[in-house]
């Protein structure tokens, strides 16, 4: 299991002086009170820090946090119960808690996810049935879906929405280590396993812009991550070759907007490694590596115009911000956050209400 992590899967539109007006957000979560930390994302960098949620995630530890792609949710998953909190949210900051789901998630959440379209959220957690998700509105959760009918037999670590909105995948500890299920209103059909399946547990998942690509990190110090084409209809293909320097385990990654890059983070030197990305192809030129944050990385997250890609990791300032051009990659680090988060950040989330 990842000591921390998100996929920080809701990303922002737009980038620059006018984003605070429209309202672009930064998201973390992180150890310690209180657990999730949101920065207005100017196009100089970090503006002061939002005002703290209300009523504070259970427990002492959030783990990964995600605003919904119509930025009007945002929800962070922690160690205890309820496991999943989740708030109104606007370009104010956090509104009202929602109240928990009748049926709450069985452990430790962590991973969380909305779909595409908004209109359902979904968990990986540490306890069966690992994988848990329910409808989602203005109203907050609705009745839990049934579990998969081909379930996990272990934590699960990720979990994503493909683009489409019709297939949700999900990185875990035992064999096959991630595993596929069309989507629609619920858990549907198993796709079959990958030919040749990820090296160890699965920690992180991720689908590019066209669902063309699906890319996999894991526990393994040898192997830490695994790509394969992939198509909406048929599934998994071919695994793409490895790349040549990879960031470690414990880690996550995180496709560009556009398709055309690929950011990876653990906790292995380099900590933080980009490659050009291409569906034919996979993993092509490395990028020169940035500047390296606090100790390792967990989680990973471009903004939607793809020209700021953020990193939650162990040691302050616990969140660091790049400059990204496709092409040319990492700039120099944004100043760090005039009031920082409180402990190692393991999510992070951009949007644009």
């Amino acid at each position: 299991m990842p000591i921390l992590g998100s996929r920080g899967a809701a990303s922002a539109k737009g980038f620059g002086l006018t984003n605070r007006s429209l309202g672009e957000f930064l998201a973390t979560s992180h150890l310690n009170s209180p657990q999730v930390t949101v920065y207005p994302w100017l196009a100089t960098g970090f503006g002061a820090k939002i005002s703290d949620p209300g009523t504070l995630p259970s427990g002492t530890s959030a783990i990964c946090v995600s605003f919904s792609p119509n930025g009007k949710a945002i929800a962070v998953g922690n160690s205890t119960s309820p496991y999943i909190n989740a708030y109104a949210w606007s370009s104010s900051g956090f509104g009202t808690k929602y109240s928990d789901p009748s049926t709450l998630p069985t452990g430790e959440v962590n991973r969380v996810a909305f779909s595409p379209s908004s209109d359902a959220i979904a968990v990986a957690h540490n306890n069966s049935p690992y994988v848990t998700a329910y409808p989602w509105s203005s109203s907050g959760f609705g009745t839990k879906y049934s579990d998969p009918s081909s379930p996990l037999s272990n934590t699960a670590n990720g979990v994503t929405f493909n683009n489409a909105g019709n297939a949700i995948a999900v990185a875990h500890f035992n064999s096959p280590f991630v595993t596929v299920w069309a989507w629609s209103s619920g858990f549907g059909t198993k796709y079959s396993n990958p030919a040749t399946l990820p090296a160890s547990g699965g920690d992180f998942v991720d689908f590019n812009n066209s669902d063309s690509s699906l890319v996999v990190t894991t526990v393994n110090s040898i192997t830490p991550i695994s790509a394969y084409p992939w198509n909406n209809s048929t599934g998994f293909g071919a695994k793409y070759t490895n790349p040549a320097t990879d960031a470690g385990i414990n880690g996550g990654s995180s496709f560009s907007p556009d398709g055309a890059d690929i950011v990876m983070v653990g906790n292995d030197s380099p900590i933080v490694v980009g490659y050009t990305w291409s569906t034919a192809t996979g993993f092509g030129t490395k990028y020169t590596n940035p500047s390296l944050p606090g100790g390792a990385a967990y989680s990973v997250g471009f903004n939607a115009s793809g020209n700021a890609v953020a990193v939650g990791h162990q040691n302050s300032p616990y969140i660091t911000v790049y400059p990204w051009t496709s092409g040319t990659g990492f700039g120099t680090k944004y100043s760090n956050p005039t009031i920082t988060p409180t402990g190692g950040v393991g999510g992070v989330s951009f949007v644009r209400t």
